[in-house]
């Protein structure tokens, strides 16, 4: 079978949950190809990736592509060119999407990005995508050139499939293109401890109906309770309830998790275009006529302050 490239990235002690999703896609494609890079990725990291089906792990030894990220285009272009991957899968995320419409150009092919599903047709992958803020569900093949596909996070749920992985390992001299975009500095974004918003299975989102920031404790509160990350709509952020990073929406966040929770949200059409993918919606509002209930799976109409604090207890009483 033909290999399929899957760019891991920088791997120190532990693999992300998106890169498990992007190997479990690309055994039903191929042979796949873990690419990541990192001096010392650790052992338990390898195998890792060999449990989720990675037959070869292509390390590259190198810290260059901390400050020179485009480096990574490179590095997938020249294995392009020696192995005529079948297909070349990234996650759809700001960095992955720009490195995957460079890939694109550099190679002549093809690019699909915010794929939800990929699957092998008879000529080729084909690719899933949810378009217009997920109102249609599009299916789309690269005709030309091999498919660069940058997939969403929680498109799959990993699975496992072990096998012994083969390592191979490089260097990298970045060329001239690489060299023109540097990563000049960066802050650390404080951790609090929760899962990345766009990688959590159970996401919590506040809303105006929490009334002020003194209430997403409450919100916080459930989110832990779950094990999820916590969001919040635009109305609550251009409140100054809570920071700018966690809005979920067209002009924030898009995420696609098991379990999505709006609370105190009434779901006006740009909130709705960051999260209508998830698999399951809960919505907790007091206004039954909430744009937010046509799209919920399951709805309660009722104040937040009542509602959450007993879920809470429920969810500590079926704990115990």
């Amino acid at each position: 079978m033909a290999e399929i490239l899957v760019l891991v990235g920088h791997v120190a002690g532990q693999v992300r949950k998106p890169s498990l999703e992007l190997l479990t896609l690309a055994r039903g494609l191929g042979t796949p190809v873990a690419v990541c890079a990192g001096a010392d990725p650790g052992v338990e990291a390898l195998e890792t990736l060999g449990r989720y089906g990675a037959r070869r792990i292509h390390l590259v030894e190198t810290e260059e592509l901390e400050e020179y990220p485009v480096g990574w285009v490179q590095i997938l272009a020249d294995m392009a060119a020696e192995t005529a991957p079948e297909a070349i899968l990234l996650e759809s995320t700001p960095e992955g999407k720009e490195i995957a419409a460079r890939l694109a150009v550099r190679l002549g092919s093809g690019v699909l990005t915010d794929a939800v599903d990929v699957r092998q047709g008879p000529s080729g992958p084909v690719v899933t995508q949810w378009a217009f803020a997920a109102g249609f569900t599009v299916t789309s093949r690269v005709t030309r050139g091999v498919p660069v596909i940058a997939v969403k996070p929680n498109a799959v749920a990993p699975s496992p499939a072990p096998v012994e992985p083969s390592i191979s390992r490089g260097g990298l001299a970045l060329d001239e293109a690489s060299l023109r975009t540097r990563v000049a500095s960066r802050a650390v974004r404080q951790s609090t401890g929760r899962p990345q918003l766009t990688e959590a299975e159970v996401v919590v989102s506040g809303g105006r109906g929490l009334g002020g920031a003194e209430h997403f404790g409450l919100v916080e509160r459930l989110a832990d309770a779950l094990g999820g990350a916590v969001g919040a709509s635009r109305a609550a952020v251009d409140a100054g309830w809570y920071p700018h990073a966690y809005q979920v929406g067209q002009t924030g966040v898009t995420v696609s998790p098991q379990l999505y929770l709006a609370i105190g949200i009434s779901g006006a059409i740009q909130h709705r275009a960051g999260m209508q993918t998830s698999k399951t919606i809960v919505a907790v509002n007091r206004d039954p006529e909430a744009p937010i209930f046509e799209l919920a799976d399951h709805g309660v109409v009722g104040d937040l302050f009542a509602v959450v604090p007993q879920l809470l207890d429920e969810i500590a009483r079926r704990r115990d």
